[in-house]
């Protein structure tokens, strides 16, 4: 179980909209080493971990990546909120914006949908825990 506060531990105060910028940074919401695979690669792995230890620092980790999902997501948001079609097209996220519009949704940079096959959970802990270092440095 989780307890979830309705705030961001560190606030996201974007002013000006920089739709270039968010079509980068969308890809640590659910590109392939982005927080949403990292959450569930780390809250999937717990299980078999041979030490309670060992489970109860992987779902820590786990839930500290789905706070930042959170933060990505609303540096995104604020990005792209209350651009113009002008600046959505010059920036080259109208590719995104025709499917998503402003919306946040799980995708690399290149545009491709986040998808569980860019993860793996072995169930066995070195493997898992060797696949976890590679994501963290993005490799």
């Amino acid at each position: 179980m989780f307890v979830y506060e309705k705030r961001l531990q560190y606030p996201v105060r974007i002013k000006k909209p920089n739709a270039k910028l968010a079509k980068i940074i969308i890809t640590q919401y659910g590109g392939p080493d982005g927080e949403l695979g990292a959450s569930l690669r780390y809250l999937s792995q717990r299980y078999t971990m041979p030490l309670p230890e060992l489970q109860a620092t992987l779902t820590d980790i786990g839930t500290e990546e789905l706070g930042h999902l959170e933060m990505i997501g609303a540096i995104v948001y604020q990005l792209t909120k209350d651009l113009t079609i002008e600046q959505i097209k010059e920036a080259g996220f109208d590719d995104y914006f025709v499917d998503h519009t402003t919306g946040i949704f799980p995708t690399a940079a290149s545009g491709m949908p986040y998808t569980a096959a860019s993860m793996q959970v072995k169930g066995d802990a070195i493997t898992d825990l060797h696949e976890n270092m590679a994501a963290e440095q993005g490799l």
